[in-house]
C-alpha cells in the first residue's frame, strides 16, 4: 500500500501549494511516482499538481463526499510511491455543520486516511510563538497526527535557530526551513492561483521551487514521516450521474472549472465527452445530447464571447431541441447580459434572463445543498446535490423559474437558486457530488 502525507498550515497564504509542488517535483526528479490530491473545492491547485507530477490530481471533500467516495478517489495513488494531499485554508477550518462525512476541513481527510500532517509554518513577525501555534495544532484533535513542520519565509539564521529551539522543546520535528525567496511565488487571481495552462513558465517555476526546497528541506526525513492508510471499506464509487450519453463540454480559458472527478465519473458511467471552445467561436457538437458550460473566467473574455456569433448561434440552436446547463460562469453566459469590472455591459446567449455584474464586486462563497424543484441534465426533481459557490459577481436580475431550493452549510436558504427556461438550466454552485 502507498504511504501518504497531508500538507497543511495554520491558515491560507502560508505556502502550502508552493511546498507541495516543490516536493512533488523534487521526488519526481529522483524517479519516484508522486500522486497529488487536493482537500476541498478547488479547481486550480489540481492543475498545478498535474504539471508537477505528470499525474492527474483530484479533490477530496468531506462535506460533500461520502467516506467511500473519498477512499475511491484516494486509491488512484495505489501505484505511486507517495500520496501528497494538499490542504485548504487552515488545518481545522471547515463549516460549522457536519456534511456527509465531515465539515470540509483538511483534518477530516488526514484522520480518515490515517495520513500524518506536515505543517507549513510562517514565523514572520514571531519566533518561539510559532512553536506554540504548532503545538496547539498538534494537540487540537486526537485522531490527527503531526509529522513535523517546515518553516517558510525565515528571516535569518538567528531567527531560524530561535524557532528551531522552541520547536525542539515542544517535541516537534523541524524538517526544513525556507528563507525568503520571492522569485518562486506563483501569481494570484481573485479565485486563487492563476490556472496552470495560463503560465508559459510554470515548469521552470516548479523546477526552481524544487531546487530551493532540496537545499533547505530534509526530503528523506519527510518521506520517512509518511504513513500507509489503514484498510478502507470497499469503495462504492462516486455515485455521480452523467448529464447525458454524449456531452458537449465547453473547455477553454473562459470555461475551465470542471472537477476532474466529475469528468472521470461521467466517463466511467459510459458517457462520451466532446469538447468545444467558445473563445475559438465554436458551437457545441450537434450530435451531442446535452451541452454543459462549466465555470471559469467569462468576465475576462466577455467582449470576445459576445462577439463570437457562431458560438452563440450554435448554442441557441442546440438549446431549441436539447438541454443546456451552465455552472456559475457558464450560467452567466447562458443569461441575458454580463457587465464586466469596467462597467461595460455585454449581451450573452439570452437563453435565460439572468443578468450579472462585476462592476460592484460581491463575494459569494460557501458550500451549497440544492434540492431540485425542476429537472436539470442528469437529475430529476427532488434530487439533492452538493456543491460549492465561489464568485464575485452581483445578481442584477434572475427572473426565470427557480431551479432549486438552495441552502448553505448551515441550512439557511440562499438567493442564488439557479434558473430554468425551456431546455436551459443554470446554477451558481458547482456540482461536487450527489447527496446520499
Amino acid at each position: 500500500m502507498t504511504a501518504g502525507l497531508v500538507i497543511s498550515a495554520p491558515a491560507s497564504g502560508v505556502g502550502k501549494t508552493t511546498l507541495t509542488l516543490a516536493l512533488a517535483r523534487a521526488w519526481r526528479n529522483r524517479g519516484l511516482k508522486i500522486q497529488c490530491l487536493k482537500s476541498g473545492p478547488d479547481y486550480i491547485d489540481p492543475a498545478f499538481h498535474a504539471v508537477a507530477t505528470g499525474r492527474a490530481s483530484v479533490n477530496l471533500d468531506s462535506w460533500a463526499m461520502a467516506s467511500d467516495a473519498i477512499a475511491s478517489l484516494a486509491s488512484r495513488g495505489a501505484d505511486a510511491d507517495l500520496v501528497l494531499a494538499e490542504g485548504s485554508m487552515g488545518l481545522f477550518d471547515g463549516v460549522a455543520a457536519r456534511g456527509v462525512s465531515g465539515t470540509g476541513a483538511t483534518a477530516d481527510i488526514a484522520a480518515m486516511m490515517g495520513w500524518p500532517v506536515l505543517l507549513v509554518i510562517d514565523p514572520s513577525g514571531q519566533a518561539q510563538t510559532a512553536a506554540a501555534i504548532a503545538a496547539g495544532l498538534r494537540d487540537f484533535r486526537a485522531d490527527v497526527r503531526l509529522a513535523g513542520v517546515v518553516l517558510n519565509r525565515v528571516a535569518s539564521a538567528r531567527h531560524e535557530a530561535l524557532v528551531r529551539d522552541a520547536m525542539t522543546g515542544a517535541g516537534i520535528p523541524v524538517l526544513g526551513a525556507l528563507p525568503r525567496h520571492a522569485e518562486i511565488a506563483l501569481p494570484k487571481r481573485h479565485l486563487g492561483l492563476v490556472q496552470a495552462e495560463e503560465q508559459a513558465q510554470i515548469d521552470s517555476l516548479i523546477d526552481e521551487a524544487a531546487r530551493f526546497v532540496i537545499e533547505h528541506v530534509d526530503l528523506d526525513a519527510v518521506l520517512r514521516s509518511a504513513r500507509v492508510s489503514p484498510p478502507q471499506a470497499a469503495a462504492l464509487g462516486l455515485g455521480i450521474t452523467p448529464p447525458g450519453q454524449r456531452i458537449a463540454l465547453a473547455r477553454d480559458a473562459a470555461f475551465s472549472f470542471v472537477y476532474p472527478h466529475m469528468l472521470e465519473a461521467w466517463r466511467a458511467a459510459g458517457a462520451d465527452i466532446v469538447t468545444f471552445s467558445p473563445l475559438a467561436d465554436e458551437g457545441p457538437d450537434a450530435g451531442a445530447d446535452v451541452c454543459w458550460l462549466p465555470g471559469g473566467y467569462p468576465e475576462l473574455h466577455a467582449g470576445r464571447l459576445a462577439a463570437n456569433r457562431r458560438f452563440l448561434a450554435g448554442l441557441r440552436a442546440f438549446a431549441e431541441m436539447k438541454p443546456v446547463h451552465g455552472e456559475c460562469g457558464g450560467y452567466m453566459v447562458l443569461g441575458a447580459a454580463l457587465t464586466d469590472a469596467e462597467g461595460v455591459r455585454h449581451e450573452m446567449a439570452g437563453l435565460l434572463g439572468l443578468e450579472t455584474s462585476y462592476a460592484k464586486r460581491r463575494m459569494h462563497l460557501g458550500y451549497r445543498l440544492a434540492e431540485l424543484a425542476a429537472p436539470m441534465p442528469g437529475h430529476g426533481p427532488g434530487a439533492r446535490l452538493r456543491g460549492h459557490e465561489f464568485h464575485y459577481s452581483t445578481i442584477i436580475a434572475q427572473p426565470d423559474t427557480p431551479l432549486a431550493v438552495v441552502r448553505d452549510a448551515t441550512g439557511a436558504i440562499v438567493a442564488e437558486t439557479g434558473s430554468r427556461r425551456g431546455n436551459a438550466t443554470g446554477t451558481f454552485f458547482h456540482l461536487i457530488a450527489e447527496d446520499r
